[in-house]
């Protein structure tokens, strides 16, 4: 186990025409970084469990539950003296204290308020991104492998968020099909983007559905109810 590890370490990065290689640590995103993280952190599991605080850690991602402001603030310190003593640090935007009922927080693509939990603003703004990757107006692709990519994408989306609050599903599905809509319109020898009114009617939702494009309001209501039974 310890040469991949080895080899993950001192692996080169490639930027652009330049070649370099870390001093320390792992890459962000790397395959490696969430087997450390879990491994270096191990520690601060036991530590917080032993002094009775709740704690949610995916790799290098963490949320403490805490019953009031002072012991938050506890906790807290508790935790930057454990990563000072351990050659780490707490990032300075992402550490926060904040009260679930009031502001709420953002975790791992989700938005938790109370008892309630959506996916999150960056989280919409990302899928979008890759929505309009694949789906540029002046796309050769056919329409129908442009739905395929976007299916497949959509499907491992949805797959992940589908325990959120159905208010995000329609919206998206709407962004989508003006994206689709923009393709079919300069294809028709049309100028400038989809526009709502005519447009919906040259190409209504049936025409994307005929197509075979993923519907996610309707999926993610389907996966609520076999969740049910």
């Amino acid at each position: 186990m310890l040469s991949p590890v080895s080899q993950f370490l001192q692996a080169q990065v490639l930027d652009g025409m330049s070649r370099w290689q870390p001093d320390s640590g792992a890459l962000q995103g790397v395959l490696l970084s969430p087997l450390l993280s879990n491994i270096y952190l191990d520690p601060l599991d036991h530590l917080l469990a032993q002094h009775g605080f709740e704690m949610v850690r995916y790799a290098d991602d963490v949320v403490i539950l805490c019953r009031t402001a002072s012991e938050a603030q506890q906790t807290l310190r508790l935790v930057e003296d454990w990563t000072r003593q351990n050659g780490l640090s707490l990032h300075p935007a992402k550490t926060q204290i904040v009260d679930v009922n009031e502001t709420g927080f953002d975790f791992l693509g989700y938005h938790f308020l109370g008892t309630r939990h959506w996916v999150s603003q960056k989280a919409v703004r990302t899928v979008k991104a890759k929505s309009r990757q694949l789906t540029p107006r002046k796309s050769g692709v056919s329409l129908t492998v442009t739905i395929t990519r976007l299916n497949s994408m959509l499907r491992n989306w949805l797959n992940y968020f589908q325990l959120s609050r159905p208010w995000v599903f329609p919206r998206l599905d709407t962004f989508i099909r003006q994206r689709l809509r923009s393709i079919v319109r300069r294809r028709s020898k049309r100028k400038g983007c989809a526009r709502n009114g005519m447009d919906n009617l040259r190409w209504p939702n049936a025409f994307f559905a005929e197509h075979g494009l993923l519907n996610l309001a309707a999926a993610h209501a389907m996966a609520c109810q076999s969740s049910r039974r």
